[in-house]
């Protein structure tokens, strides 16, 4: 588990590619203090593992899932990456809970200064996942925790205040750029326990439609 704040921006130092299997060479520092063979680290907001490592770089892998689901395809030698290791038990939760797992890709359509901070508009290439984009809700793009400040046609925008900026790759991003989005996993889970019920009782099928509606929520005060 991740929570969206980056600990340092990477680069990317080599890429090996096989059809839609890919082995990446980063460089790094922070990320590597006390480093494992196993070890998981959010590459642009994509858990992969580490498959070796020396005092400044490590190597991933990229199945071909990853590669069709994710921008990490599109990575070329010296693009930056933002890293962030796996949550330590004993680490402050000071984003929100980011699996790691990528739902698709939206693409910059604009940037545009706005007082102190910068406004980023994505588009997303699946509109299917606007059900799970919430109006001021919590957004992962690239890795980043962030706050959805609007809800556009197909996509949405978030403001960047300096710090997050300069501190991350979004920095280098400009209109027609991709990045990964990983939504909100608490509406994901609503979504599919609407959709399926709970826990499937003795002699039901599984599938079997849900006693658990919206209605039954507002009555109990969930919504």
């Amino acid at each position: 588990m991740f929570t969206g704040l980056i600990e340092e921006v990477g680069s990317l130092r080599g890429v090996s590619r096989q059809g839609e299997a890919m082995v990446l060479d980063i460089s790094a520092g922070k990320v590597l203090e006390g480093a494992r063979l196993g070890d998981s680290i959010a590459i642009n907001g994509v858990c992969l593992t580490v498959t070796s490592f020396t005092s400044s770089s490590f190597t991933m892998d990229v199945t071909p899932q990853t590669y069709r689901h994710t921008n990490l395809k599109d990575l070329k030698p010296g693009d930056p990456v933002n890293l962030e290791r796996a949550m330590a038990a004993n680490g402050r939760f000071g984003g929100h809970i980011v699996q790691g797992h990528a739902d698709g890709i939206a693409v910059l359509v604009s940037r545009q200064t706005e007082g102190n901070a910068v406004r980023f508009t994505f588009r997303l290439e699946e509109a299917s996942l606007m059900r799970y984009i919430v109006n001021h809700g919590s957004i992962t793009v690239d890795g980043i925790s962030l706050t959805v400040a609007e809800l556009v046609e197909d996509g949405f925008t978030v403001s960047i205040i300096p710090h997050t900026l300069k501190e991350t790759a979004l920095y280098h991003k400009q209109p027609g750029a991709t990045v990964n989005i990983e939504c909100d996993i608490l509406g994901k889970y609503v979504e599919h326990l609407l959709r399926y019920g709970p826990r499937t009782e003795a002699g039901e099928q599984p599938g079997a439609k849900s006693r658990l509606t919206a209605s039954f929520l507002t009555e109990h005060g969930f919504m």
